[in-house]
């Protein structure tokens, strides 16, 4: 697999793995990340409805720095927010500033984000070929969003993404912090400083 220059240590978190042949299926018991399983239970929560609608202000192109751990040296990341499905979906798109969209040449992975019967869930396919689940929790001052691990589809023994934070600082400023478990049990964090470079009006359709 090729390696953006711009990310090639970002991108371990996603991609830069050697993935096993044989899919598997892994699920962490988090008894609070799901707030009720019951049959008939279809209608948001407050918490999840206010967290889906923050999150809409983010859409656009954001770019921002990411501290490369080998050289010390920061690199440019950008992450691409999208309402779309009559709003019913968010979609959040990752990669090396200035990376064409060549998902043969560079790592690109698709996060959504969407209501799914009380709680607000974030589905991340990952350029590792897993996809983990999360569910929302709101901070009380309504700045923080964190995503907590459910479960995961796809091949893990190399690890799998198990949470994601973000924090809105402003209209133009926003924070994104993504965390991969390891097999060992052990993790590794990626954090980015985000300022917003396009609005929605301004994105290409697509």
């Amino acid at each position: 697999m090729h390696i953006t220059s711009s990310a090639r240590t970002f991108l371990p978190l996603f991609a830069a793995i050697t993935l096993a042949s044989s899919a598997q299926a892994q699920t962490h018991e988090h008894p609070s990340a799901l707030e009720s399983a019951a049959p008939g239970v279809v209608v948001p929560s407050a918490e999840a409805k206010q967290a889906f609608t923050l999150l809409k202000t983010l859409a656009g192109r954001w770019q921002g720095p990411f501290l490369n751990p080998e050289t010390g040296k920061p690199v440019t990341m950008e992450a691409l927010f999208r309402v779309t499905s009559r709003g019913n979906a968010i979609v959040h798109e990752m990669k090396g500033a200035g990376d064409a969209d060549d998902p043969a040449k560079y790592d690109h992975p698709v996060t959504m984000m969407y209501l799914d019967g009380a709680n607000l869930i974030l589905t991340h396919f990952c350029d590792a070929g897993n996809r983990p689940r999360m569910a929302a929790r709101l901070s009380p001052d309504g700045k923080q969003i964190d995503f907590d691990f459910v479960d995961v589809a796809g091949p893990v023994s190399h690890g799998h993404m198990q949470h994601v934070t973000i924090t809105l600082v402003d209209s133009t400023h926003h924070l994104e912090e993504w965390t991969w478990a390891l097999p060992n049990g052990k993790t590794m964090g990626a954090r980015m400083e985000l300022h917003r470079v396009e609005t929605v009006a301004a994105l290409p359709a697509k």
